[in-house]
């Protein structure tokens, strides 16, 4: 894919280390399934934990209270290696576009220390007036944590 600009854009991360922000998440024992591992299912719940605790924290304020809410429009994710109860999933974020109206995460799910992904995800939040839930920019305190994780400049301490 082609920038703007004519040049490349960057290569989504795939390792830890090339995800700007980690999340810690505990897994669950009703997160695992009959077969001893998460069930497919909580890996979704996983990606939206870790955009909400960051929007939250980064931004300052209680997202669900602003007039313009992040409506999730698309989710995927790429099974690699399974997870289990008990263990520490670390979900890295990083971002793959920042619209006007919409935002595209690119997510790592990490075991522990792990330096490759037990899981790679796409998060879409499209942000919609709240008694319309029609389309509307991206409010100004989420847009500022945004572009915060986007250029690298997080004003939290991230898990290393």
């Amino acid at each position: 894919m082609q920038a703007e600009t004519g040049h490349a854009a960057p290569p989504l991360p795939t390792r830890r280390d090339e995800f700007r922000v980690l999340r810690a998440i505990t897994t669950r024992w009703m997160d695992n399934d009959q077969y001893g591992h998460v069930n497919n299912v909580v890996y979704y719940s996983y990606f939206d934990t870790a955009v909400n605790g960051y929007l939250i924290e980064a931004s300052g304020c209680d997202v669900r209270r602003l007039p313009a809410i992040g409506i999730v429009a698309e989710t995927s994710c790429r099974f690699l290696r399974e997870l289990s109860f008990p263990e520490t999933v670390h979900a890295g974020l990083a971002l793959e576009r920042l619209g006007n109206t919409s935002v595209v995460y690119r997510i790592g799910l990490f075991r522990g220390e792990d330096v490759e992904p037990a899981a790679l995800g796409r998060f879409v939040h499209v942000y919609v007036d709240d008694a319309t839930r029609r389309p509307v920019p991206i409010p100004a305190p989420v847009r500022k944590a945004l572009e915060a994780l986007r250029d690298g400049y997080v004003g939290f301490a991230a898990l290393p």
